[in-house]
């Protein structure tokens, strides 16, 4: 496969490599032919917001290619992360009788992304899978690094497992139809990635955030990309968040909470993160006076989120953090940064100085 400047290499240490890829939809099944896929059947998942958009013109697509695909659209929504819709995609697939060879191909957000990741993941103890990203928010973090997973009533992405791609491929075309809220929410991850690693990337959006909220192209293409460089940087040495990959929960722990307490699909889930990077900058803040954290949180406040709702507790919330997937032996690990572009872990942080940062971070 020819690698250019539209392409970006993920290389998991010890375990499997491919490319994120970007351009029109239409080249995709070019893509999945350098990546050793070959025309048969495939079976795409989506949801009935992204389907007319975008899944016709994926469906002559491949069909022009010799493929034979299958389109299975599921509700929109963080509901559909549930056992029920997973159990539809298994039973669409082996009721169609797949094989291992038979590729899912994810086409949508994150939602669609883990489901069907994690369809792909089990099904016939795992199947090839090709991550079609069409929001920024998928685009930038969630379609990359083999997270897969549903949610729990205990909590969020309980259940899930690593299932890497054979492909990333994403349409910069897609994302010129996101509402404003999907918008908004991917934003959140490209701050978070500029706030944990990649300084330069911080202060472009300082002085080009105005430009990429209007999506103007080309800072569009230099800022998705930079921050894909970030997340694929990131797991490249750490596939299964054993160390350098917890970084990328900037912002979620508080995040998750309060999509857990709020209810799922209230906050999107980049608006929970925007909320929740306020609160561990103020954390941060306590832990590194040097840390610039004005700075840095003017600029995570350039995200629109929605108001909280009044008759939310604290005790609420800090319940719903205890079911954190990331507490160790008990302990609430946070991802605090020394300076921007510079993150670490820590589960050190005393349960006053939690409620102090959810005050914070809830302050409109």
């Amino acid at each position: 496969m020819l690698r250019d400047r539209s392409t970006i290499r993920v290389r998991i240490r010890g375990s499997s490599e491919y490319d994120v890829r970007f351009g029109p939809l239409e080249h995709l099944p070019g893509g999945m032919r350098d990546v050793g896929l070959r025309p048969g059947r495939c079976l795409v998942v989506t949801d009935r917001n992204v389907a007319p958009m975008h899944g016709l013109r994926l469906d002559a697509s491949l069909k022009a290619d010799g493929w034979e695909p299958r389109l299975l659209a599921m509700p929109p929504g963080e509901q559909t992360k549930s056992l029920a819709h997973l159990s539809a995609v298994y039973d669409a697939a082996l009721g169609w009788g797949i094989d291992r060879s038979t590729p899912v191909i994810a086409l949508g957000g994150g939602v669609v992304g883990d489901l069907a990741g994690f369809a792909a993941a089990t099904l016939l103890r795992g199947v090839p899978l090709v991550q079609v990203p069409t929001t920024l928010i998928a685009q930038v973090d969630s379609a990359i690094g083999g997270k897969t997973g549903i949610n729990h009533d205990a909590g969020k992405n309980l259940v899930g497992a690593f299932h890497q791609p054979k492909l990333v491929w994403s349409d910069p075309g897609a994302l010129a139809t996101l509402p404003e809220r999907e918008w908004a929410s991917g934003t959140a991850e490209v701050v978070k990635h500029a706030l944990i690693a990649d300084p330069t990337l911080f202060e472009r959006l300082e002085h080009d955030m105005p430009r990429f909220a209007q999506r103007e192209a080309s800072v569009v293409h230099d800022v998705v990309r930079a921050a894909v460089q970030v997340k694929a940087a990131v797991v490249s040495k750490d596939e299964k968040e054993n160390g350098l990959r917890a970084i990328l929960n900037f912002g979620h722990t508080f995040g998750h909470a309060l999509e857990k307490a709020t209810g799922y699909g209230v906050l999107t889930h980049g608006e929970a993160v925007a909320i929740g990077m306020r609160a561990a900058l103020y954390l941060s803040r306590r832990f590194s006076p040097a840390l610039d954290a004005v700075r840095a949180e003017r600029l995570v406040r350039t995200i629109a989120t929605p108001a909280i709702p009044v008759d939310l507790a604290l005790a609420e919330l800090v319940e719903a953090m205890r079911s954190d997937k990331k507490a160790s032996a008990g302990r609430l690990r946070f991802v605090l940064l020394r300076r921007i572009g510079e993150a670490y872990v820590t589960d050190e942080v005393a349960p006053a100085d939690v409620d102090a940062a959810w005050m914070h971070a809830l302050t409109r």
